[in-house]
């Protein structure tokens, strides 16, 4: 049925009843009338096809029409594919959502946000609980200002019926910008893991001092040590 669609969107040949037309190649282009391109086509042994019937003149090619059909699906083919299919995910709270179902929430939310698509989170009022939707407003602010590097707010948390909405759309692709809140987070870790590797580094040089001294009193390797020396010296007096 797509296929039908498609042979029947354009006119080839004697379909094409005007006094002249322009046919654009890789030569360029060129208004002849139309009795003059039917011969051409008849000629290059191709169809005279109609792509541009609202031009003035009407803009046509010299090409095989089932070859033109095959590219111009390929084309849309190509043009579906590259189109973002942006989907809405749902997030569900409760009023009074501990901090681990928070947690795990947000890292669903990161990833929905991260792969392109929208975010809806919600509260849900049940019964007498609508007395606390000012506490749910306060989860929904902290969930986006906890999203703020992932995604923007399209929508501030407004209550629909029992449900306190708010909608989140992704930023653009690329790296995300942190907040000065994360780099200065990030930049005291820095901080810790220099010193720590310095510290570390201490140690290990101190270490390495400690074994090249030999105690005088320190197990089998020291006296063994001593015994050599001594042996070396008494040798040497001897010579």
């Amino acid at each position: 049925m797509k296929n039908d669609n498609m042979k029947n969107q354009y006119r080839i040949n004697e379909q094409i009843r005007v006094r002249e037309v322009r046919i654009v190649g890789d030569g360029g282009s060129t208004v002849v009338p139309i009795r003059q391109a039917l011969d051409m086509a008849h000629d290059q042994g191709v169809d005279l096809v109609e792509i541009s019937p609202n031009a003035n003149p009407p803009v046509c090619r010299l090409i095989d029409y089932s070859k033109f059909l095959y590219q111009q699906k390929k084309r849309q083919k190509e043009m579906k594919a590259k189109q973002v299919k942006v989907e809405v995910k749902e997030i569900r709270f409760g009023p009074q959502t501990d901090e681990h179902d928070y947690q795990f929430k947000l890292k669903h939310a990161k990833e929905f946000l991260e792969e392109g698509n929208k975010v809806r989170a919600y509260v849900f009022f049940r019964g007498r609980s609508i007395l606390f939707k000012e506490q749910g407003e306060v989860l929904l602010l902290r969930f986006a200002n906890d999203l703020e590097d992932y995604g923007k707010v399209e929508s501030m948390p407004s209550l629909e019926g029992k449900k306190m909405f708010l909608y989140l759309a992704p930023k653009k692709a690329g790296v995300a910008k942190k907040s000065q809140q994360v780099r200065d987070r990030e930049r005291l870790r820095v901080g810790d893991d220099e010193s720590g590797m310095a510290s570390e580094a201490e140690a290990k040089e101190a270490a390495r001092q400690e074994a090249e001294q030999v105690p005088s009193n320190g197990g089998l390797f020291a006296n063994a040590k001593i015994s050599a020396d001594a042996l070396k010296k008494l040798t040497e007096s001897e010579d």
